[in-house]
């Protein structure tokens, strides 16, 4: 769960398969977006009590609950074309797989504008490798 103590801005991903984003920061408060996505990046950019204020990787901003919130961090693969996963951080290296824009995945260390990247769910297979930083929406300071 994302801690009271963090400040903000922070990255967070959603741990849930389900989470509503609300209008407010309550349970009375109208339901604007329903995710279906765990894994997914977000930007916390408040926090008020148990509710977290975030932003999604299209901008949308609004409210969830702290529980459906993790500090793990994830990235989601963005741009219109397939990311290219290395088995090192070098263009040359030898490609591993090709992953499509919209992909969500774990993210590990990023340096010199490449990022470990790893897809699938941690108790299953994953498959890991480096990508371009910049093809990706989650790394770096919120």
């Amino acid at each position: 769960m994302a801690q009271d103590t963090d400040e903000v801005p922070y990255w967070a991903s959603l741990t849930t398969d389900k989470a509503n984003m609300r209008v407010g920061p309550g349970g009375s408060y109208q339901i604007v977006w329903v995710y279906q996505r765990k894994g997914l990046p977000l930007k916390v950019v408040r926090r008020l009590s148990g509710w977290r204020l975030v932003e999604d990787p299209d901008g949308t901003r609004g409210w969830l609950v702290s529980r459906f919130l993790s500090r793990e961090r994830s990235a989601i693969v963005t741009g219109d074309d397939n990311v290219m996963m290395r088995a090192r951080p070098d263009e040359g290296s030898q490609l591993l797989w090709q992953v499509e824009p919209g992909v969500t995945g774990w993210l590990g260390d990023c340096a010199q504008g490449w990022c470990r990247f790893a897809v699938g769910e941690r108790e299953g297979p994953l498959r890991e490798g480096w990508v371009p930083q910049d093809r990706l929406w989650g790394p770096g300071e919120p």
